[in-house]
């Protein structure tokens, strides 16, 4: 006798359990093809100087030998003080720490695609109107 086969679910509202239960099953897969990634997160944050709490930076994380910034915001409070290449400069040194072979990243059109290319990115790939109107660029910066 076979057994049922599986259900199709689209969740009304998404949670982190949800997520949590489609990680495991590709960190495993993964695994399974390529040994396990060594995933650590990564945060470099900017503290207010009158609140003392964070009001932006950079989130990302290390695997596979890779960095991926998934998030980075100087506040507008902020821009104009070196601040921006201060922090990618920083997360750059703690993917070599962590063996590293380089870092990548997107950015939209209106946010600051020619700041990374003054860091050394390399654009390697566009997503045309995403969002509507100009490209999503995915760049790259080797660290060998």
């Amino acid at each position: 006798m076979s057994a049922a086969p599986p259900e199709i679910v689209v969740p009304a509202q998404p949670n982190e359990t949800h997520r949590n239960a489609v990680l495991k099953a590709l960190v495993e897969y993964n695994d399974s093809k390529v040994g396990p990634s060594c995933f650590e997160p990564l945060a470099i944050l900017i503290n207010d100087p009158v609140t003392g709490e964070p009001a932006g930076g950079l989130w990302g994380k290390t695997a596979y030998n890779w960095c991926f910034v998934e998030l980075f915001v100087i506040p507008a409070q902020f821009r104009g003080q070196d601040l921006g290449s201060k922090v990618l400069a920083q997360a750059e040194d703690i993917a070599r720490q962590r063996g590293c072979i380089g870092l990548w990243l997107d950015t939209y059109w209106f946010q600051a695609p020619e700041f990374y290319q003054k860091q050394g990115y390399e654009i390697v790939g566009t997503l045309p109107d995403y969002p509507r109107g100009g490209p999503r660029y995915f760049l790259k910066k080797s660290l060998v």
